[in-house]
Protein backbone atom coordinates (compact mmCIF):
# COMPACT_ATOMS: atom_id res chain seq x y z
CA UNK A 1 0.00 0.00 0.00
CA UNK A 2 1.32 3.46 -0.81
CA UNK A 3 1.41 6.28 1.73
CA UNK A 4 -1.35 8.09 -0.18
CA UNK A 5 -3.55 4.99 -0.16
CA UNK A 6 -2.86 4.51 3.55
CA UNK A 7 -3.93 8.06 4.36
CA UNK A 8 -7.09 7.75 2.24
CA UNK A 9 -7.93 4.43 3.88
CA UNK A 10 -7.28 5.97 7.30
CA UNK A 11 -9.79 8.70 6.52
CA UNK A 12 -12.37 6.04 5.64
CA UNK A 13 -11.72 4.20 8.92
CA UNK A 14 -11.94 7.39 10.97
CA UNK A 15 -15.22 8.37 9.28
CA UNK A 16 -16.61 4.92 10.04
CA UNK A 17 -15.64 5.20 13.72
CA UNK A 18 -16.94 8.77 13.94
CA UNK A 19 -20.27 7.74 12.47
CA UNK A 20 -20.66 4.96 15.04
CA UNK A 21 -20.20 7.51 17.81
CA UNK A 22 -22.59 9.99 16.16
CA UNK A 23 -25.19 7.21 15.94
CA UNK A 24 -24.63 6.47 19.61
CA UNK A 25 -25.10 10.16 20.51
CA UNK A 26 -28.46 10.19 18.70
CA UNK A 27 -29.73 7.01 20.35
CA UNK A 28 -28.20 7.09 23.83
CA UNK A 29 -30.80 7.22 26.55
CA UNK A 30 -28.66 8.65 29.35
CA UNK A 31 -26.99 12.06 29.49
CA UNK A 32 -23.72 10.51 30.65
CA UNK A 33 -23.71 8.18 27.65
CA UNK A 34 -24.45 11.02 25.24
CA UNK A 35 -21.61 13.06 26.73
CA UNK A 36 -19.12 10.20 26.42
CA UNK A 37 -20.15 9.36 22.85
CA UNK A 38 -20.06 13.03 21.83
CA UNK A 39 -16.51 13.36 23.20
CA UNK A 40 -15.47 10.37 21.14
CA UNK A 41 -17.30 11.56 17.99
CA UNK A 42 -15.60 14.95 18.26
CA UNK A 43 -12.23 13.25 18.68
CA UNK A 44 -12.78 11.14 15.58
CA UNK A 45 -13.86 14.19 13.57
CA UNK A 46 -10.59 15.85 14.56
CA UNK A 47 -8.79 12.79 13.20
CA UNK A 48 -10.64 13.05 9.88
CA UNK A 49 -9.75 16.75 9.61
CA UNK A 50 -6.14 16.07 10.53
CA UNK A 51 -5.76 13.25 8.01
CA UNK A 52 -7.24 15.42 5.28
CA UNK A 53 -4.50 18.00 5.93
CA UNK A 54 -1.92 15.19 5.83
CA UNK A 55 -3.29 14.04 2.48
CA UNK A 56 -2.95 17.62 1.18
CA UNK A 57 0.60 17.74 2.54
CA UNK A 58 1.47 14.46 0.83
CA UNK A 59 -0.09 15.60 -2.45
CA UNK A 60 1.73 18.92 -2.42
CA UNK A 61 5.27 17.96 -1.41
CA UNK A 62 5.45 14.18 -0.96
CA UNK A 63 6.10 14.36 2.79
CA UNK A 64 4.02 13.44 5.79
CA UNK A 65 4.61 14.33 9.43
CA UNK A 66 2.90 13.59 12.72
CA UNK A 67 3.04 17.17 14.02
CA UNK A 68 0.12 18.45 16.03
CA UNK A 69 -1.81 15.21 16.41
CA UNK A 70 -3.44 15.35 19.83
CA UNK A 71 -6.07 13.37 21.69
CA UNK A 72 -8.67 14.15 24.33
CA UNK A 73 -8.27 10.63 25.73
CA UNK A 74 -5.69 10.37 28.51
CA UNK A 75 -2.69 8.08 28.27
CA UNK A 76 -2.69 4.72 30.01
CA UNK A 77 -0.47 6.16 32.74
CA UNK A 78 -2.88 8.99 33.44
CA UNK A 79 -5.83 6.58 33.44
CA UNK A 80 -4.11 4.40 36.04
CA UNK A 81 -3.32 7.42 38.22
CA UNK A 82 -6.79 8.96 38.03
CA UNK A 83 -9.34 6.15 37.91
CA UNK A 84 -11.80 7.86 40.27
CA UNK A 85 -11.64 11.21 38.47
CA UNK A 86 -12.04 9.53 35.10
CA UNK A 87 -15.04 7.56 36.32
CA UNK A 88 -16.75 10.82 37.25
CA UNK A 89 -15.87 12.33 33.87
CA UNK A 90 -17.07 9.35 31.82
CA UNK A 91 -20.25 8.84 33.81
CA UNK A 92 -22.28 6.01 35.21
CA UNK A 93 -23.45 2.73 33.84
CA UNK A 94 -25.02 2.98 30.38
CA UNK A 95 -28.32 1.32 29.53
CA UNK A 96 -28.99 -1.36 26.94
CA UNK A 97 -28.85 1.04 23.97
CA UNK A 98 -25.57 2.49 25.16
CA UNK A 99 -24.17 -1.01 25.64
CA UNK A 100 -25.03 -1.94 22.05
CA UNK A 101 -23.22 1.16 20.82
CA UNK A 102 -20.23 0.45 23.06
CA UNK A 103 -19.91 -2.98 21.47
CA UNK A 104 -20.12 -1.46 17.98
CA UNK A 105 -17.55 1.15 18.95
CA UNK A 106 -15.27 -1.55 20.34
CA UNK A 107 -15.39 -3.43 17.06
CA UNK A 108 -14.61 -0.45 14.84
CA UNK A 109 -11.91 0.84 17.19
CA UNK A 110 -10.22 -2.56 17.14
CA UNK A 111 -10.46 -2.81 13.35
CA UNK A 112 -9.04 0.69 12.95
CA UNK A 113 -6.21 -0.03 15.37
CA UNK A 114 -5.39 -3.23 13.49
CA UNK A 115 -5.15 -1.23 10.27
CA UNK A 116 -2.78 1.28 11.87
CA UNK A 117 -0.64 -1.56 13.21
CA UNK A 118 -0.33 -2.98 9.69
CA UNK A 119 0.65 0.46 8.37
CA UNK A 120 3.36 0.80 11.02
CA UNK A 121 4.70 -2.60 9.96
CA UNK A 122 4.45 -2.06 6.20
CA UNK A 123 5.05 1.59 5.33
CA UNK A 124 8.37 3.33 4.77
CA UNK A 125 10.02 4.87 7.82
CA UNK A 126 9.04 8.41 6.78
CA UNK A 127 5.33 7.57 7.19
CA UNK A 128 5.56 5.25 10.20
CA UNK A 129 5.55 8.06 12.78
CA UNK A 130 2.14 9.30 11.67
CA UNK A 131 0.58 5.86 11.82
CA UNK A 132 2.38 4.92 15.05
CA UNK A 133 0.82 7.96 16.72
CA UNK A 134 -2.63 7.02 15.41
CA UNK A 135 -2.10 3.48 16.69
CA UNK A 136 -1.33 4.83 20.18
CA UNK A 137 -4.47 6.96 20.13
CA UNK A 138 -6.68 4.13 18.87
CA UNK A 139 -5.31 1.81 21.55
CA UNK A 140 -6.35 4.43 24.10
CA UNK A 141 -9.82 4.65 22.59
CA UNK A 142 -10.14 0.86 22.63
CA UNK A 143 -9.06 0.73 26.27
CA UNK A 144 -11.57 3.41 27.22
CA UNK A 145 -14.44 1.66 25.44
CA UNK A 146 -13.41 -1.71 26.91
CA UNK A 147 -13.34 -0.17 30.37
CA UNK A 148 -16.89 1.05 29.92
CA UNK A 149 -17.98 -2.40 28.77
CA UNK A 150 -16.21 -4.06 31.71
CA UNK A 151 -17.84 -1.67 34.12
CA UNK A 152 -21.32 -2.24 32.71
CA UNK A 153 -21.03 -6.01 32.50
CA UNK A 154 -19.85 -6.24 36.09
CA UNK A 155 -16.60 -8.04 35.45
CA UNK A 156 -15.22 -6.33 38.53
CA UNK A 157 -12.71 -4.20 36.67
CA UNK A 158 -12.52 -0.52 35.94
CA UNK A 159 -9.59 0.44 33.72
CA UNK A 160 -7.87 -2.84 34.59
CA UNK A 161 -8.17 -2.18 38.34
CA UNK A 162 -10.05 -4.84 40.28
CA UNK A 163 -13.08 -3.21 41.96
CA UNK A 164 -14.06 -6.19 44.08
CA UNK A 165 -13.09 -9.73 44.86
CA UNK A 166 -15.77 -12.41 45.15
CA UNK A 167 -13.43 -14.73 47.04
CA UNK A 168 -13.23 -12.53 50.12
Amino acid sequence: MTVEEAIKTSIEYEIQVRDVYFGAVREAQHAEGKKFFQLMADEEQCHVDYLETKLDQWSSDGTVTADGLTTAVPSGEVIEQGVDKLREKVGGKPGTVEMQWLRKAHGVERETGDFYKRMVDELPDAAKRLFRRFLEIEEGHLALVQAQIDYVTGTGYWFDVREFNLEG
